[in-house]
């Protein structure tokens, strides 16, 4: 089946960090391909451009898409071994290092991406460390630009402050690419980082309205989210969830938003425009559900559509 949407950006591997460190817990991970992964647990046919490590940890990333569903026509098989995150649990949630130097997810070359992509694409979405490191973000980042004359592109900037550089350089980068942008996921904590003497909501209301960008959500964790359209804000509450692990939520949250889109017919600039305030909403309580279910389980393990359906259904018995 044709993708609907297109994910580029990392596939690595997370190492779970609990009591003894001599046991960490691999687990698939990376940003973008969590976010494939969410879409098509939920249904929205999507591929996902990402280069594959040459070891056991690239096979286990291949072996996951693939039971996942998730198309891997533009996927590379790297020369390189894939790369690690080690996670570790703490009293403020998870904290990340990462082992990158020489691995695949950084080493794009313009030919490696599809220089065309079928017309039944309506979305392409990228985002986290792989706009963060070079060669391979000034790679993506062009490509990402050149596909907004044929689909609406979606951002998610998923800062990892240890990787990104200065905050100046981060600035500069995260801005050329929200300028491209029609729908740009954020979360409260990258907003903080980016812009510490900003109140969040404030700083994406502004790129928002300078940028002329369709729809922007700032993700407030346990608070749920605020959806920025048209001049509007709309604040959707989170329903309490009994959260064992927040890894991986940020990108379920985002697969659950632009799978409401697609499934709604709402993934194109006119539509992103003139979406509703009911619409919002709807999108904003499928989005936010779906994240909180991923948040019930350790590791980056987004819900499956009939999951998320009775999960609504019983939010809305209450």
């Amino acid at each position: 089946m044709t993708p609907r949407v297109v994910v580029v950006g990392e596939a690595l591997i997370d190492l779970l960090v609990d009591e003894d460190p001599r046991h960490p817990t691999a687990i698939p991970g990376g940003g973008p391909a969590n976010t494939a992964i969410a879409l098509a647990r939920l249904g929205t046919p999507t591929a996902l451009a990402c280069r594959l490590g040459n070891d056991a940890f690239g096979d286990l990333l291949l072996a996951n898409l693939t039971a996942n569903d998730v198309d891997l026509a533009y996927a590379v098989d790297a020369d390189e071994p894939a790369s690690l995150a080690v996670v570790t649990r703490t009293g403020e949630g998870p904290a990340y290092s990462f082992h990158v130097t020489g691995t695949a997810d950084w080493a794009w070359q313009p030919h490696e991406l599809p220089a065309d992509l079928p017309a039944e694409v309506r979305a392409v979405h990228t985002g986290s460390l792989a706009l963060a490191l070079e060669p391979g973000a000034s790679v993506i980042a062009r490509w990402f630009a050149a596909q907004r004359e044929h689909r609406v592109t979606s951002f998610d900037p998923n800062v990892r402050p240890a990787l990104v550089g200065t905050r100046a350089e981060y600035v500069q980068r995260m801005t050329a690419l929200w300028s491209v942008s029609d729908i740009v996921k954020v979360s409260v904590e990258d907003l903080q980082w980016v812009y510490p003497d900003v109140d969040p909501v404030e700083a994406a209301r502004t790129l928002r309205r300078d940028l002329d960008t369709p729809l922007v959500v700032v993700t407030l964790g346990g608070e749920g989210a605020i959806a920025l359209h048209n001049e509007q804000a709309h604040h959707r509450r989170a329903d309490p969830v009994s959260v064992v692990d927040t890894v991986g939520a940020g990108d379920t949250f985002t697969g659950g938003l632009l799978h409401w889109l697609n499934e709604n017919g709402s993934l194109s600039r006119d539509r992103l425009r003139a979406l509703t305030g009911h619409d919002i909403d709807q999108a904003l309580q499928f989005a936010i559900t779906v994240a909180g279910l991923a948040c019930t389980r350790p590791g980056a393990d987004p819900p499956r559509r009939a999951e998320a359906d009775a999960a609504i259904q019983r939010a809305r018995a209450l």
